[in-house]
C-alpha cells in the first residue's frame, strides 16, 4: 500500500469518527449501539496502519491472493456488524410491542373506569 493511499484512508477513517461524534453529539445514535462502529473504525485503523498483519492473516487463511483475502475478511465483518443491528433491531421490537400491548390494556381499564364513573353519575 502506497503512502498517499495510507494518508487518503486515515483522513477518511478520522472523518468517519468525525460523524459518529457528531451524531453522538446530537443525540441520533445510542452511546451503546455506537460502539460497533467505532470499534470497525479502529478495526479500519489498525488495518490501514500496519498492513502486514492483514497479510500475515490471509496467509495464515491459506488465500494466496491479497484482494481475495481482504474481500473474505470484509464480508466476515460485514456479516457480524448485520448480525449485531438484526439483534438490536429484534430487541426493540419486542420492547415496541410490549408496551404497545399495556398501553392497550391501560386503554382498555380507562375505558372500563369511566364507563363505571358514568353509571355512578346516571344514579
Amino acid at each position: 500500500m502506497n503512502g498517499t493511499l495510507r494518508i487518503v484512508m486515515v483522513i477518511a477513517i478520522l472523518i468517519y469518527f468525525v460523524c459518529i461524534i457528531h451524531l453522538l453529539k446530537k443525540e441520533r445514535l445510542n452511546l451503546k449501539y455506537s460502539l460497533l462502529w467505532l470499534l470497525s473504525g479502529l478495526l479500519m485503523l489498525f488495518v490501514v496502519i500496519f498492513p502486514e498483519f492483514i497479510r500475515l492473516i490471509i496467509h495464515k487463511m491459506g488465500i494466496l491472493e491479497l484482494t481475495n483475502g481482504v474481500f473474505a475478511i470484509t464480508i466476515f465483518l460485514i456479516i457480524i456488524l448485520l448480525m449485531s443491528i438484526t439483534s438490536i433491531v429484534s430487541t426493540l421490537n419486542n420492547r415496541s410491542r410490549s408496551l404497545v400491548q399495556r398501553c392497550a390494556l391501560y386503554e382498555k381499564r380507562i375505558r372500563i373506569l369511566e364507563h363505571q364513573i358514568e353509571e355512578l353519575k346516571n344514579k
